[in-house]
């Protein structure tokens, strides 16, 4: 009898509770609405826009635009300045959420803060810093005109700026699934004799290799779209110093519209495809952490 009463209870809180966090057909309509129609307002219509003026000429025009060699000057730039910054900031990222993840320095949240620090400081304004350090009125400026050593207006200058912007994504994705992690694995491993490249190369990296994909994913994306901090530091030299992004506002700003959106429906493809690769890496973390 008390057996009974209880599953009837239960069963009558479970139903209660269902009905309780069941909201209204209206209600749900209209949060599926709203929200179906705020991704197709700020997403989806603007990529149908940029894909349709891009081809609005035709293929051939999209094709000139594209081959055009001043286009051609800032795509190679930009895979460029991605495949120098990408693996630089692979091994920044491991080593930062290694340090700050497998162990607890002294002044932790301290350098936490510093690693956050890019994503806080705007664009532009991180831009103007390296100008006022590698300028030519600079803090370094003469020094390195000394040296005839060029950072500002040219091509180191984009990278570093492009460096300094993506720095924290490879170690933000990486820095809670270590702390997850703990160490238990890698004192195993130093037990039995294994070297620290061992360990790293055997034990640490493949705990952490889908993570760290995800995250660099994320840093490639951003470091070929960036445009404040580059703006500032590249000077537009037409061939020279124009990345993808800045050849794209040089088009639209000289009325070539349909050159501009040709060259940004690149850039849009490749966030359709960071999105694909994101997702699926989405999938196989949660998987792992399952």
């Amino acid at each position: 009898m008390a057996a009974g009463t209880a599953w009837r209870l239960g069963g009558g809180a479970t139903a209660g509770s269902t009905r309780a966090t069941r909201e209204p057909l209206w209600v749900r309509l209209l949060l599926i609405g709203f929200t179906v129609a705020f991704l197709g307002g700020l997403l989806v219509l603007p990529l149908v826009v940029v894909l349709s003026q891009a081809f609005s000429e035709g293929v051939r025009t999209w094709v000139a635009s594209v081959v055009d060699p001043e286009a051609r000057a800032a795509i190679a730039l930009t895979l460029k300045t991605a495949a120098i910054v990408v693996p630089l900031n692979a091994a920044f990222g491991m080593a930062a959420a290694w340090a700050l993840g497998k162990f607890r320095p002294r002044g932790r949240e301290l350098w936490i803060t510093l690693v956050d620090l890019p994503f806080s400081v705007s664009p532009v304004v991180a831009g103007l810093l390296f100008v006022l350090l590698f300028g030519r009125n600079g803090w370094l400026g003469p020094w390195l005109a000394e040296r005839d050593i060029q950072i500002i207006f040219a091509v180191p200058g984009i990278v570093i700026a492009t460096l300094f912007i993506t720095a924290p994504f490879v170690a933000r994705e990486l820095l809670p699934i270590m702390e997850a992690q703990g160490t238990d694995e890698e004192e195993a491993a130093r037990l039995m004799g294994a070297s620290g490249w061992t360990i790293f190369w055997r034990v640490t990296l493949p705990n952490v290799k889908w993570g760290l994909l995800y995250g660099l994913v994320l840093c490639n994306a951003r470091a070929m779209g960036e445009f404040g901090a580059v703006s500032v530091v590249s000077g537009h030299i037409r061939g020279l110093t124009n990345t993808l992004p800045l050849e794209v506002e040089v088009r639209y700003g000289e009325y070539q519209a349909t050159a501009a959106f040709a060259l940004a429906s690149l850039l849009s493809a490749l966030a359709l495809v960071t999105l694909v690769v994101k997702t699926v890496l989405e999938r196989r973390l949660e998987a792992r952490t399952e």
